[in-house]
């Protein structure tokens, strides 16, 4: 067995032993129909999935389990609801886990508004029918040609969002747009734009397009996780361990404990 192998193995077992210790803090941070062991479980199959996190500071994996637990979403590439992204973090020189929210966790969050409108993201590749307007009547129309969805086809990316009084409105992106935000995002090289480009770039049409939606704490709390994600800013998953409200953009900058900024972080690619 090499040292390296030996390493994650031995974090491993002693995340297995963090998360049972605090079980029941975990509990207490759930919807009351998901329990503590399944998100437990689902946490170790992440890790398993992706030995790079066991390479990262247990708090931190901890705290952005907790933080998926108290959105009500479940991390991993399954169900596309939210992601744990190792990092680094250069000033500290350690490594840390991110939360990082999917597509359809955006939906999922949209969908327990009030007004609960129903969203409807799709790509649009090479060779599809497609076209759209805006104005006083928007159009939009759009006839997928049956093929494998391989990102280098990938043209557009866009959403429906279907209120209950009939109301539709909808948002296109081209994929230079796309491209950009993949560019801009301190979670390039290693997270689900690598791994899941097409549910990303779904991700970045519903994101623009909370303009139009109605707004709940937890979507302003995941959009906050997120921007902090791309920025490359640490997610101070300790704060939520310790039951500290999580601060805003400004209170950040002015009230940084840890003197991390933007560029203190990139994705940790061992």
């Amino acid at each position: 067995m090499s040292q390296e192998v030996a390493k994650k193995e031995g974090s491993g077992a002693q995340l297995v032993s963090l998360l049972e210790q605090n079980k029941r803090q975990i509990e207490l941070a759930l919807p009351r129909h998901v329990s503590p062991d399944r998100i437990i479980r689902i946490a170790l199959t992440e890790a398993r999935r992706n030995p790079d996190l066991l390479t990262c500071d247990k708090f931190s994996f901890l705290g952005a389990v907790i933080q998926s637990a108290q959105l009500g979403l479940e991390p991993g590439s399954a169900l596309g609801q939210c992601y744990l992204i190792p990092f680094k973090n250069h000033k500290t020189n350690t490594k840390e886990v991110q939360f990082m929210m999917g597509y359809q966790g955006q939906i999922d969050l949209i969908g327990r508004t009030k007004e609960s409108p129903i969203l409807t993201p799709r790509a649009v590749f090479e060779g599809d029918e497609f076209r759209y307007s805006f104005g006083l009547i928007p159009e939009l129309h759009h006839v997928p040609l049956q093929m494998p969805d391989p990102k280098e086809k990938l043209l557009y990316a866009y959403c429906v969002a279907e209120f209950k009084d009939g109301r539709k409105v909808f948002d296109v992106m081209t994929r230079a747009e796309i491209d950009e935000i993949r560019a801009r995002s301190k979670a390039q090289n290693f997270s689900p734009w690598k791994t899941d480009f097409i549910p990303m770039a779904k991700k970045s049409v519903i994101r623009r397009m909370f303009h139009y939606l109605p707004k709940s704490v937890e979507i302003q709390r995941a959009l906050a996780l997120d921007e902090m994600a791309d920025r490359g800013e640490s997610q101070r998953h300790e704060d939520i361990i310790l039951n500290r409200p999580l601060q805003t953009k400004g209170e950040r900058v002015e009230n940084r404990m840890d003197g991390n900024s933007p560029d203190d972080f990139e994705n940790f690619t061992p």
